[in-house]
């Protein structure tokens, strides 16, 4: 008897349940099916007076029923309320599909991987090093005096009295000259920090890519060749440029290598403090004294090194007038580029 009240019940729901249109349907079922006095509750109430041998078999029959009536009742009920509810929408397939945003490196990390694809090419590897650093590798192994003004607390990070956040990338070249024998050619690119005020012009943190190249008869005309070279493959052949006298305590003779101004291409301007001339970089012979630190014999080899900030080369290149707007995370400038 019980089996057949079972098929009938089972019959009966999937009936009412075709013919539910509404969310008062959906209850009034609820009610018929699944209240206290339902018509599966009433199931499970005959299920005490059938024959103790019969339970096993019925039970698992009224437990079926009851878990494929339920997920009916579910998923009409879904149906039903997301419809009414306007959350069913017709999807038009024939409208383009939702573009997605695809970031893209930051632009002094495309300057950088340029700047070292370049020096790559002309046989340059390129070396890391610490950015905490001791005042030996960063100073005294690179011929500061020691009342150099670098060595002042208003001028350098200093963590202790003996370390501090770097200002140049210099001291890789001193710590590859004292595991490697020549010939070493090698660039660093890194983070350098400096005390000083933030303006359109300076920052208190920015980017270096310095190198370095040590052999026998290396001469200044090399150096000269090679800075050349690099820049003209980075802003244009047609690239004007000089070489003005300058003092470094590393180098010596010194140099620092000017190009034509972006903003006024040389009449002269408030960029280029009305010279038509722009810095890119620092350069010079490597002083025989750096090479007595590495235990190099200066008498037998010699070499020339080189320094960029990263962030003035992509300025002059793209034509940018504030260094700030690197690290301000505006998207609208990011995406530029």
């Amino acid at each position: 008897m019980l089996e057949k009240n079972i098929t009938e019940i089972k019959d009966s729901f999937l009936k009412d349940i075709k013919s539910v249109n509404s969310l008062k349907d959906i209850e009034d079922i609820k009610i018929k099916y699944f209240s206290r006095n339902g018509l599966v509750s009433q199931l499970f109430e005959q299920l005490k007076e059938t024959a103790k041998e019969e339970k096993p078999i019925l039970g698992k029959k009224l437990n079926q029923l009851r878990a494929e009536v339920s997920a009916h009742f579910e998923e009409i009920k879904e149906r039903i309320s997301s419809r009414q509810s306007g959350k069913e929408k017709n999807i038009d397939l024939t409208l383009p599909g939702s573009q997605y945003i695809i970031g893209s490196k930051h632009i002094l990390t495309q300057t950088l991987d340029e700047i070292k694809s370049i020096f790559k090419g002309m046989g340059f590897s390129v070396v890391n090093g610490p950015e905490l650093e001791s005042d030996y590798y960063n100073f005294e192994a690179l011929n500061f005096p020691a009342d150099h003004p670098a060595r002042d607390m208003q001028d350098t990070f200093f963590i202790s009295k003996d370390f501090l956040l770097r200002t140049h990338t210099s001291p890789v070249q001193v710590r590859i000259m004292e595991k490697h024998t020549p010939p070493v050619r090698a660039i660093m690119p890194g983070k350098v920090y400096r005390n000083e005020a933030v303006s359109a012009r300076s920052y208190c943190m920015f980017h270096q890519v310095e190198g370095i190249y040590v052999d026998t008869d290396v001469t200044f005309a090399e150096l000269k060749g090679t800075l050349v070279s690099f820049a003209k493959q980075f802003y244009g052949s047609d690239l004007k440029y000089r070489f003005r006298p300058s003092f470094f305590p590393f180098t010596e003779p010194s140099a620092e290598m000017d190009i034509t101004c972006y903003l006024c291409k040389g009449s002269g301007c408030k960029i280029c403090k009305n010279s038509g001339w722009l810095e890119i970089l620092g350069c010079g012979m490597v002083d025989p004294n750096v090479f007595k630190f590495v235990n190099y014999d200066s008498e037998k080899y010699t070499g020339y090194a080189f320094g960029m900030g990263i962030e003035r080369i992509a300025l002059l290149k793209y034509g940018i007038t504030d260094i700030r707007i690197f690290f301000d995370n505006d998207i609208r400038f990011l995406k530029q580029f």
